[in-house]
């Protein structure tokens, strides 16, 4: 799924990979997908994109767009998968193909669910709409907007709650979370009226520093690229790692559902009690 270490690290390959290029032909679902959202009819997407070059390409978010010199841009969010593939080793189902000129294209495939939306700057959606005004945790700003969102929720959230929901942090999801958690050393369900100031302090740095490992890893190595590879950012707390011990402690990390999906942590490192 795409969270901020992907959609920038997706945003970099693309503009390196793919600017220049001119869209030959577009292709719609070779099996449709009911889960997989639309501006309009996929099949109408080959007449407005045929012929256009890609000028740029943005990742924010939980979204990844693309920039056409027709002024058209193609978002996709966090459950689509994005490859920079040879024509002739195009996959036998797909929801988009993009071919150029050169003989390469971009497919574009949905796993559970995702949209594939063409627009010009007016997509009504909320999510690509906070997406999009949202602050970056790399800005210099941004200290003073986590405290100020920290102080405005109640004591009773959890600090997963607080990182992962309400889009208060686009691009934070239930993936990243965990090793920023862990990091700071805060356990998924610790309620934000328990923590010190020195706790809400460690945690906005682990925000960042955490961010900033995955991005300069290509992402995380539960993710994969535009190429196909998996990130080279190696995950703390995620599926690679439950059951095995703790990096810090040697502790078997936990998984457990919670707020409709899983958690990962060391009940040593991250005690609830604290």
């Amino acid at each position: 799924m795409i969270e901020l270490p992907e959609a920038l690290t997706l945003a970099r390959q693309l503009s390196e990979a793919v600017v220049g290029k001119t869209v030959r032909g577009v292709l719609p679902p070779t099996k449709p997908h009911k889960f997989c959202w639309w501006s309009g009819e996929p099949a109408d997407y080959a007449p407005q994109l045929c012929g256009a070059r890609i000028v740029g390409a943005k990742g924010f978010g939980i979204f990844v767009e693309i920039e056409f010199d027709n002024g058209l841009s193609l978002c996709v969010n966090d459950g689509v998968n994005v490859r920079l593939i040879e024509v002739a080793n195009a996959p036998k189902d797909y929801q988009l193909l993009i071919e150029f000129a050169d003989a390469t294209a971009l497919v574009l495939t949905v796993a559970m669910y995702g949209g594939i939306v063409l627009h010009r700057e007016d997509y009504d959606n909320t999510y690509w709409q906070k997406s999009r005004a949202a602050m970056s945790p790399f800005d210099k700003a941004f200290k003073a907007h986590f405290v100020s969102l920290l102080k405005s929720c109640k004591p009773t959230m959890s600090a997963k709650a607080f990182l992962a929901t309400e889009q208060r942090f686009p691009g934070i999801g239930n993936g990243v979370v965990q090793d920023v958690l862990f990091a700071a050393g805060i356990h998924p369900k610790r309620k934000l009226g328990t923590l010190e100031v020195d706790d809400g302090d460690r945690l906005r740095k682990c925000v960042v520093s955490v961010l900033r490992a995955m991005v300069d890893g290509g992402g995380r190595d539960t993710e994969k690229d535009l190429f196909g590879n998996a990130g080279q950012y190696r995950t703390q707390m995620s599926k690679h790692t439950v059951g095995c011990g703790c990096p810090t402690c040697g502790t078997l990390i936990r998984k457990e559902a919670y707020m409709g999906g899983s958690v990962y942590y060391c009940t040593t490192c991250q005690p609830l009690g604290n």
